[in-house]
Parts: C-alpha cells; sequence; structure tokens
C-alpha cells in the first residue's frame, strides 16, 4: 500500500471513529448515569413518550404513502390539464421544514387566526359556540410533518412505476380488471419496495423532528430528550431517552438497509412505459385536485401565509442583529458542506481504493448517522467532550492556575462535527452516483501516467463529477440551514441562526416575527428543489430523444 493510501485509510477510520462517538458517549451516559430522574419519567410520562412517538410515525407513514403514491401514480399513467406542472410542483414542500409550515398553519387556524376569526364574525358565534380541530395536537404534528414528507414516496413511487414494464397491467385490464385493481394487485405490489423505503425514510424524520413536536407541545422523545438536557439539567436521563430513541432509530434503519437490498426486482422485464390514460371532465378535475392539493397545503398556502405575517411583523432583516444571524447561519452551513463533502470524498475514495473486505467498515459507520436525530448526536457528542474540557480544565488549574474554560463544547466545532455526523450518508450517497460511472480503466490508466491514488482523485475524479460534487455540498448546506435539535443543544451563547431564532420567536408566541426567519429558511430550501426539478426535466428530455432515435 503506498503512503497516500495508508494517509487516506488512516483518514477514513479517524472519520468512522468521530461518526461513533455519539452512539458511544449515548450509551456510556446512560449506563452510568443515575436511574432517578428515569424512573420518574417512567411513573408519569415515559409511555406518553413512547405512545405518541409511535403514533406519529404510524399517522405520517400512512398519510405520506397515501399521498405520494397516489400522486406518482396518475402523473405517471394518466394525462390530465396541467400534469406536467403538478409532476415538478409536487415536489415544492420539500423546501419547507415541518417546524415552518407549524408556525405558518398555527396563525391561520389557532384560535385567534383567519379562519376562526372569520367563522365567528360570519356565523356570529362566541369562543364557545362551535366545535373546530386543534391544531396544536398530535394530528396537527402529523398533518405537517406529512406534508413535507410525502414527497420522499412520491420520488420514490414515481421512479418505480416508471421503470415498471407496462405488460402485466394491460393484461390484466384485458382479462376484466379495472385499473384500480390491476393497480392494487399488479404495479402496487411490484413497487412495493421503493414505497417501502420512502416511508422508512419517513419514519426516521419523523422520529427525528423536534420542532414541529415542541411548538405544538406533544409529548415525543425527541422533546423528552431536550426537556430532560436542558429543563432538568440531567444529561444521564437525556442519554437514556436518547439511547431509547437510538435504538428505535437503528431499528428502522436496519429495516431500510434490508429493504434496499431486497429491491432491485421491482425493475425487472423488459421495459414497455405506460402509454397514459387521458383523462376527462370529473376525472380530470378529481387527478388535478389530488395532485394540486398538497401542493397548495404543503408550500403555497404556508407561502403566502408565512409572507403576510412578515409584512405585519415589520421586521427589519438588514438591521445588525438579523445580519448577524443570517452569516452565523451561512458560515455554519457553508463550513458544515465544505467539511462533510471533504469526509465523503475521503470515504468513498478508501473504499475504492483499498482491495481488503474490512474496507466497508469506515463507510458503514459513516452511513449510520442519517438514522441518528439530531438531539441524540448532540447529547452523544457533549458527554464525552464536555468531560475532556472539565478534566483539562481541572488540570490546568492544579498544573498553572488558569482555567481553560470550554475549548470544545463552548465552539462551533462541535456543532460542525454534529453536521458532519448527521448529514454525511446524504454526502456520501450524491457523491457515490457519480462515481459509479467513473470506470476502473480510468484509475488504472492515471496510475500507468505516474499518478498517486490522491493524485487520481484530483486529476481525474473530481473533474468528472463536479455535477455529483455540487449536488452533495447543496444538499448538506441545506439541511445544515433547516437543522434545529443539534443547534438548539450544541450552539456557543449568542451564536444563534435563523432556525433557533425562529424558534425562540415562535416559543414566544411571536409567530409574526417568527415568520420572518422561517421565509429565508424556505427560500433557501427551495435550492435543491430546483436542482431536483432540473434534473427530473433532463431526465424527461433524454427518454424523449432515447424514444426519437428508436423509433428512427
Amino acid at each position: 500500500m503506498g503512503v497516500d493510501r495508508r494517509i487516506i485509510a488512516t483518514i477514513a477510520v479517524c472519520i468512522a471513529g468521530i461518526c461513533l462517538l455519539p452512539l458511544v458517549g449515548v450509551l456510556a451516559a446512560a449506563v452510568l448515569g443515575n436511574l432517578d430522574t428515569l424512573r420518574q419519567l417512567a411513573d408519569t410520562v415515559l409511555l406518553e413518550y413512547a405512545l405518541t412517538t409511535l403514533l406519529l410515525v404510524v399517522f405520517v407513514a400512512a398519510g405520506t404513502v397515501l399521498i405520494g403514491v397516489t400522486t406518482a401514480w396518475l402523473v405517471v399513467t394518466c394525462e390530465f390539464p396541467f400534469r406536467r406542472l403538478l409532476e415538478g410542483a409536487l415536489v415544492l414542500p420539500f423546501a419547507f421544514p415541518a417546524y415552518v409550515l407549524a408556525y405558518a398553519y398555527t396563525d391561520i387556524l389557532d384560535h385567534p387566526g383567519i379562519v376562526q376569526s372569520t367563522l365567528r364574525d360570519v356565523m356570529g358565534w362566541g369562543p364557545r359556540d362551535y366545535w373546530f380541530p386543534e391544531i396544536r395536537s398530535l394530528g396537527g404534528a402529523a398533518m405537517m410533518l406529512t406534508l413535507v414528507l410525502y414527497p420522499y414516496v412520491y420520488l420514490l413511487a414515481r421512479a418505480a412505476f416508471r421503470m415498471q414494464a407496462a405488460k402485466p397491467f394491460y393484461s390484466a385490464r384485458s382479462l376484466g380488471a379495472s385499473p384500480l385493481r390491476a393497480f392494487l394487485r399488479i404495479c402496487l405490489p411490484i413497487a412495493r419496495p421503493a414505497v417501502a423505503a420512502g416511508a422508512l425514510l419517513v419514519t426516521m424524520e419523523t422520529i427525528a423532528d423536534f420542532g414541529t413536536v415542541a411548538h405544538f407541545s406533544v409529548r415525543t422523545f425527541a422533546t423528552g430528550i431536550y426537556t430532560s438536557w436542558i429543563g432538568l439539567a440531567d444529561r444521564g436521563a437525556a442519554a437514556q431517552l436518547s439511547l431509547g430513541l437510538l435504538s428505535f432509530a437503528l431499528l428502522v434503519a436496519a429495516l431500510e438497509h434490508i429493504n434496499r437490498g431486497r429491491a432491485s426486482y421491482a425493475s425487472k422485464g423488459s421495459h414497455q412505459p405506460f402509454v397514459r390514460f387521458r383523462l376527462t371532465g370529473p376525472r380530470a378535475f378529481a387527478a388535478q385536485m389530488a395532485c394540486a392539493v398538497p401542493v397548495l397545503l404543503g408550500a403555497v398556502l404556508p407561502a403566502v401565509a408565512l409572507f403576510l405575517m412578515g409584512l405585519r411583523a415589520e421586521q427589519d432583516i438588514f438591521s445588525p442583529r438579523y445580519l448577524g444571524f443570517i452569516q452565523n447561519t451561512l458560515k455554519l452551513a457553508v463550513l458544515a458542506a465544505l467539511i462533510t463533502v471533504g469526509a465523503a470524498i475521503v470515504l468513498s475514495t478508501h473504499h475504492r481504493l483499498s482491495q481488503h473486505h474490512t474496507a466497508v467498515v469506515p463507510l458503514f459507520i459513516a452511513r449510520l448517522g442519517y438514522a441518528v436525530p439530531g438531539g441524540v448526536i448532540a447529547v452523544g457528542l457533549l458527554v464525552p467532550f464536555a468531560t475532556f474540557d472539565n478534566w483539562l480544565d481541572a488540570q490546568m488549574r492544579a498544573a498553572f492556575d488558569m482555567s481553560t474554560g470550554l475549548l470544545v463544547t463552548g465552539s462551533i466545532w462541535l456543532m460542525l462535527t454534529a453536521y458532519m455526523i448527521r448529514f454525511l450518508a446524504a454526502a456520501i450517497g450524491a457523491y457515490d452516483s457519480g462515481l459509479a460511472a467513473v470506470t476502473p480503466n480510468m484509475d488504472a490508466a492515471s496510475r500507468v501516467l505516474g499518478r498517486t491514488a490522491w493524485g487520481t482523485v484530483r486529476a481525474v475524479h473530481l473533474p468528472l463529477l463536479r455535477p455529483g460534487l455540487l449536488t452533495a455540498v447543496l444538499i448538506v448546506f441545506v439541511d445544515t440551514v433547516k437543522e434545529l435539535p443539534a443547534t438548539l443543544i450544541l450552539r456557543p451563547f449568542n451564536h444563534d441562526t435563523l432556525a433557533v431564532h425562529a424558534f425562540r420567536l415562535a416559543s414566544d408566541e411571536r409567530l409574526g416575527a417568527a415568520a420572518v426567519p422561517s421565509l429565508m429558511i424556505a427560500a433557501i430550501g427551495l435550492l435543491p428543489v430546483i436542482l431536483l426539478l432540473v434534473q427530473m426535466d433532463d431526465v424527461r428530455q433524454a427518454r424523449k430523444s432515447s424514444s426519437a432515435l428508436a423509433k428512427g
């Protein structure tokens, strides 16, 4: 093994060790921590945490599967007015974090909101003369999460339906099955691996959510961890709750990994694309509404509501305070994107260059981060690094009568470490998708010409993979801007981001003021959505070109 390969291997092992550190930290703190607080929680709210988290997962998974599969089937197999527009627009809710939707819908649907106020004015009712669904509830949180997470299922189901051979469907129709029956008996089972993968991703995002459930006062494991750490100042109890949530998250990640390994049969067979059914009249209108309502509720209505709320608040976004929030957010997002993508390049390169079967281990460990909620990562990092800071401070006081303070836990570098662990899997996925197109022969030719392994990465891989690198950087950048629980726990004093500022304002019931930073977060979130829409259009054009060549 050359010197550069050994260096890459060493760095890859160090990155994997850093990714494993939160898991070890949570486990150690949970085992060594005092059980008194956990016993009190077990007697009071622990069962509620478990049941509420489970119900939230079930509701959101069911809602996202229903919306995602229905809309994907309609845009792939049916032709109706504005289908092309709606096919792309269905991705727009990706730009909004669920907690931003929660702020918007609270302003719209809460008791003093425009809907109930108008209802009382029109009907002449008093505050207690009618019943209205409570938005600050488990159902409200499930609705918010469903509206922003259904694109996971939609995109995967849409791809699965496009890859399916249409012949079995048409055979079932020729035997007398209705379109709905043929879909349920033939097409949906074939697409089940893709739908299940989307549902599992939705499940992991749901159990990791903190901002939405905290704003709606819904008690889940995520809010329990934050309350134990910040409110009760009991890191042992926070670690024990984190361990419970981590176990469930890793179970979901294992199911997703197994499901992904079995998903290949969804695209087997000769590919004969569906000939779209042309819908007219009421059927066309129903299809339009089925595709338009998720977009309206998940993107258009919240954006309009936040804009109007921001106008009422009259916030000066160019004030030094706001510019500080923006600067903190952009600085953290840029640094996190560069560090995370750099780590992804090292890990993927090590896996590609190494001939040993253990080379997959660092890559596997690094991918675990996407299954670990941000709050769990924060607790897992704070426990060992706070211990180290306290030990170092005690040693310096004893030896030199000086205090070092919190060197690590009081810096932004611990936040960046948490972001890297949380989003490294997304960066690896984006980078590896492009790396698969670089054949081993290219590597061999570069080595024959005298380049080292790292020289091959710089001269061959990186130039060819520029689009994949841009995608990886953009994904990590936007995810960092949206991240809330890890930032809340790890941020240094007076280093708030847009997400933290919006959360604090919403917690104080200043929803109008919270709309301004929320809109900024949503605007930044549009970047990967635009990139995704461009890629969808490129794929569509490529398919048209290939079809034209085949006919020619």
